[in-house]
């Protein structure tokens, strides 16, 4: 089974039965634990930034707002977007990164790591709007990052 859904042997698994007794197997996302508190931070982002957020886990899109809000909602993440991640540090590509293959169109601008105890768990992205985004704009990225990271601990 966990070679079938790709999840590593340690990895946590989430199992669900159902009413007709059918048992449905999914990855454990700490960050999916936060969905609804996600959906508002990017509300909050897209309010004071002017541009779409979107929150992320390794795996899949767990929030996002404006246009992209119900295209985006558990949509799995592009190999681009995961590499920004991987490099656990602010990413502002040159170019935008397509954040998910299954919805054409919606790219990053901005890509701010979150990491809790170490691991890399999902990233918070900017996905552009009226304006180029500001260095203020990727403070405002990295501490919506750092405070997901520091939920993720408590």
């Amino acid at each position: 089974i966990r070679h079938t859904l790709r999840i590593k042997e340690g990895s946590p698994l989430e199992i669900y039965t159902e009413k007709d007794g059918g048992v449905t197997f999914r990855k454990y996302s700490p960050l999916g634990d936060l969905q609804d508190f996600a959906a508002q931070m990017c509300d909050s982002i897209r309010r004071n930034t002017g541009c779409i957020a979107a929150v992320s886990d390794r795996d899949s899109i767990i929030a996002a707002s404006g246009a992209f809000r119900r295209e985006l909602d558990g949509k799995p993440v592009s190999a681009e977007l995961d590499a920004a991640m991987q490099t656990r540090q602010l990413q502002q590509p040159k170019r935008p990164i397509p954040v998910s293959l299954a919805v054409p169109g919606a790219e990053a601008v901005m890509v701010a790591p979150v990491i809790s105890g170490g691991d890399l768990c999902g990233c918070a992205a900017l996905l552009g709007g009226d304006a180029p985004v500001s260095d203020s704009d990727g403070k405002l990225l990295q501490a919506a990052a750092l405070f997901f990271a520091r939920q993720m601990e408590g």
